[in-house]
């Protein structure tokens, strides 16, 4: 009954937002892998209750905030904040945004490994010495904050030997044992079957990684952007960010 009010408030708030449109668009949105799982259940949503379509491309933030800068063009870009500000700044998308969501670093090992005490700051140190291999996404919005924390922990050099800067998920890297214990948002490690989330990092190294959108300052179809992003971050979209692995806002 709950799935179905929420699905039910879904489609009324779509309606509404595209109430008086004539003629249906297609947008395309850049969005960091760290969103996937949820626009890939909310966009088909949308389609649905509006006639518009979606096209989305994933990559880390990073990666996508590079092909905007080099002319990529496109209709809504969700990148980390501090990327849209940056757009934003650059006159590249609409200096109004809105963020989606935000997430936290998770641990990641193998479906069915021992999993690692990371219950303390000092028992994560300790686990990522006692790792056989440790990886990250090299183009991740959390892999600048581990680089800094393990020299926090004073355990950089130690890893260097066992650490993998990964070019895909993290998550998907544990779910296939090419490392023993990945780090990423938590969100990228729920859609591995083979891929377990030992938890996220201790409170006091947390770190929370926060995504917002705007609409392209060159798209043509600015209005359809903007109802997509207000679809994202009304309160009926919310329970499916939270069972993605993050927070609404």
């Amino acid at each position: 009954m709950k799935t179905q009010c929420v699905m039910a408030a879904i489609v009324g708030l779509a309606l509404s937002l595209m109430a008086g449109q004539v003629q249906a668009a297609e947008i395309k949105v850049l969005a960091s892998t760290a969103v996937k799982t949820v626009l890939e259940e909310l966009g088909p949503q949308f389609e649905k209750a509006t006639g518009n379509k979606v096209a989305f491309a994933f990559a880390p933030a990073s990666v996508l905030k590079t092909k905007i800068d080099q002319g990529e063009t496109f209709d809504v870009a969700i990148l980390t904040a501090p990327l849209t500000d940056k757009l934003a700044e650059e006159g590249k998308i609409d200096t109004t945004r809105t963020t989606i969501a935000h997430a936290g670093i998770g641990v990641a090992i193998h479906k069915g490994a021992l999993k690692p005490d990371i219950s303390t700051t000092g028992a994560f140190r300790l686990a990522m010495l006692n790792a056989k291999s440790v990886g990250f996404t090299a183009g991740g919005a959390s892999g600048a904050y581990l680089k800094t924390l393990f020299e926090k922990l004073g355990i950089a050099d130690e890893l260097k030997p066992k650490l993998k800067l990964l070019q895909g998920p993290a998550g998907e890297a544990a779910a296939n044992g090419e490392v023993e214990i990945g780090l990423t948002q938590i969100s990228e490690i729920l859609p591995y079957a083979n891929a377990e989330l030992v938890g996220p990092l201790p409170s006091d190294v947390q770190i929370y990684t926060y995504f917002s959108a705007a609409v392209s300052a060159a798209s043509k179809d600015a209005d359809v952007g903007k109802a997509f992003i207000k679809f994202l971050a009304a309160p009926a979209a919310q329970a499916v960010i939270t069972t993605k692995g993050m927070d609404p806002g």
